[in-house]
């Protein structure tokens, strides 16, 4: 529709990434968008370079097009930190098509600075690379120093440059089906129009909403991250708090990665829904091996988002250190 087109250009604008209404694609959530870019720009057993821990369809998406993942191995005690220039070069094969981030990321709130995004768009540009960006969560950085980060501001990798929006994160509208794929390359562009001409398009009155959620002034998304910012900090604090745990501060989105005292996040996560409670209640965490590529990578760490109230984030926090002192005592035999 032309008024979630306009919208959203307008939204680029004053973020101050200028767009045509012919490099915006309305799509099914940012899932969709992700999915029709790989498969317009994979070919069987092409490779596309990802910084682990990622968010795991990102490996769903890939495979249906028949591409492959490299994984950017990333370590807890750096911070989840990856722009490192030989590191990323050092992945780079004859069947490299893409290199893809997240930034802010999800799980690891890692958020790049102006002079790392710089590095890694020129990497592309240099080997001729697409750069896709899922930035989502680009207005949940809590360090003023950040900004508003995107790569729609770099021109000079127009060609190579494709970012991913969505509404249901950018606006905490969970449910909402509607994103975006936004690219400056026209061919690209092309190629997934006549995807999205197999296929029915968003749901009108889903990008009415969206379309007025596009509207929304900056004191929206300054409440929300302070709401945000107040979570993670006691998340932060009451996860310091438990003996064995380590985590490093996000900063940005709304998820933090930390490595627990357990010899099996999955094992440990069954055994608080199947075996634990205090005063009728348990806690539930995303085990953090589905998030790497690599096998045996994220065994002991789990992805936890501070989506809910203050209150119900700091009941969780205490039956998570519970639940660990029971299971280390019951299972683990420490």
């Amino acid at each position: 529709m032309p008024g979630l087109i306009g919208a959203i250009r307008d939204y680029y604008g004053k973020i101050g990434v200028e767009l045509e209404k012919e490099d915006i694609l309305i799509t099914t959530g940012g899932s969709e968008a992700l999915l029709l870019t790989f498969l317009c720009i994979m070919d069987p057993y092409t490779e596309v370079i990802v910084p682990e821990p990622y968010y795991p369809n990102y490996t769903t998406f890939v495979h249906a097009a028949g591409g492959r993942i490299r994984a950017l191995p990333t370590r807890p005690e750096e911070g989840y930190r990856y722009a490192d220039r030989k590191r990323i070069e050092s992945l780079i094969t004859k069947n490299t098509r893409a290199i893809m981030i997240t930034n802010p990321g999800n799980p690891t709130g890692v958020v790049l600075s102006q002079e790392e995004m710089r590095m890694i768009a020129d990497i592309a540009k240099e080997h001729d690379l697409f750069l896709i960006c899922d930035e989502v969560y680009r207005e949940f950085c809590y360090d003023d120093k950040f900004g508003v980060p995107s790569m729609g501001k770099f021109r000079d990798i127009d060609e190579n440059l494709v970012i991913v929006d969505s509404v249901s994160k950018r606006f905490s509208a969970c449910g909402a089906r509607v994103g975006c794929v936004v690219t400056r390359n026209k061919e690209l562009q092309a190629a997934l129009l006549k995807m999205c001409q197999s296929r029915l398009s968003v749901a009108t009155i889903d990008q009415i909403g969206a379309e007025a959620l596009y509207s929304v002034d900056h004191e929206f998304f300054r409440k929300s991250k302070a709401e945000y910012r107040k979570r993670r900090d006691l998340v932060v604090s009451m996860l310091r708090q438990i003996p064995g745990v380590q985590v490093e501060e996000p900063m940005g989105a709304f998820y933090v990665m930390a490595g627990l005292p357990v010899d099996d996040a999955d094992k440990f996560q069954r055994w608080l829904l199947e075996e634990f409670d205090h005063e009728g209640d348990t806690v539930m965490f995303a085990p953090g091996a589905p998030f790497y590529e690599t096998p045996g990578k994220g065994i002991n760490e789990v992805r936890i988002a501070y989506v809910l109230d203050c209150k119900d984030l700091a009941r969780a926090m205490e039956l998570l250190g519970r639940g660990i002192e029971c299971y280390r005592q019951q299972v683990m035999r420490l």
